[in-house]
């Protein structure tokens, strides 16, 4: 079984919109959207969910009013300034378990806190693992962590040739957990300062990790100039550029139809990435 993740330095590259064409053209496979702060992969494919499970990835304090005796050990050792007569404001918490750790009438427990909700959803192509990380929570690498596990389970189950990954933006905790053991890295950059200096950042993590790393320059054709640096970098790290795909208004049509640019034809974009798709899959057999 081979797994194939596709990130880029930011959002709005274009990495799902790769993902979701994958994830027509791709058989016997599973896929992951592994961009739990904001997942979208579900809204394309016409997810239908099946199973939903929480998520614990982190702990809080809670006081426990009827053994507290207000006597302020709390609110002293608290760098945080986040507990006073025994209440705690959460946003100010860094949730660290001091305040548990020193009361001395054991008035305060850590607990797990529910950050979130993951589900394994039904697409007309196949089964998604997702996720929904709760707003301003924090582990969101342990919940990738966590998608990733059921999805490798659903996988081994049916006997899937394939795991496709659609990963966070960035190279942050969650990234990394995006990346752990995977055989492939697609990195989706478009032709920006920004998108040049992303680009670098992946291929870094890349080399650090020593994944076999590709790249698709999106918008290649907005400005030739930094399009033309993009490849001279890759070819002198040995990051090979399998496809340059075209502007074009048409992909923001066909999303907003929610459709994948393989179901919503778009002319040289689609052709382009069956052709990507093609030489990828020929590249996971050997890695």
């Amino acid at each position: 079984m081979k797994q194939l993740t596709i990130i880029s330095g930011k959002g709005g590259t274009g990495k799902t919109t790769i993902t979701a064409a994958f994830a027509l053209l791709a058989k016997h496979k599973v896929v992951v959207d592994c961009d739990v702060d904001a997942a979208d992969l579900h809204l394309i494919l016409d997810a239908k969910t099946c199973q939903e499970e929480k998520f614990f990835g982190g702990r809080s304090p809670v006081v426990d009013m009827g053994r507290c005796t207000r006597c302020g050990v709390c609110t002293d050792i608290c760098r945080f300034d986040a507990i006073h007569d025994g209440v705690v404001d959460l946003v100010s918490c860094d949730h660290c378990g001091l305040c548990a750790l020193g009361c001395p009438e054991d008035a305060i427990a850590m607990v797990d806190d529910h950050s979130g909700n993951w589900f394994v959803s039904e697409t007309p192509h196949g089964p998604l693992v997702h996720a929904r990380l709760g707003i301003g929570e924090e582990n969101s690498g342990k919940l990738v962590t966590e998608v990733r596990k059921k999805a490798s389970e659903i996988a081994e189950k049916a006997t899937m040739d394939l795991i496709i990954i659609d990963g966070p933006p960035g190279v942050g905790c969650p990234v990394m957990a995006s990346l752990a053991g995977v055989d492939m890295l697609l990195a989706v950059s478009e032709p920006t300062l920004s998108g040049r200096h992303d680009l670098d950042r992946i291929l870094d993590l890349a080399d650090h990790f020593k994944i076999p790393a590709r790249v698709c320059i999106n918008k290649y054709d907005i400005n030739h100039g930094i399009t033309e640096e993009i490849e001279r970098s890759c070819r002198d790290r040995g990051s090979e550029v399998v496809s340059k795909l075209p502007f074009d208004r048409c992909v923001v049509d066909a999303l907003v139809m929610r459709k994948t640019v393989i179901e919503y034809p778009c002319g040289e974009v689609t052709t382009r990435i069956k052709e990507m798709w093609q030489r990828i899959e020929g590249e996971l057999v050997s890695v």
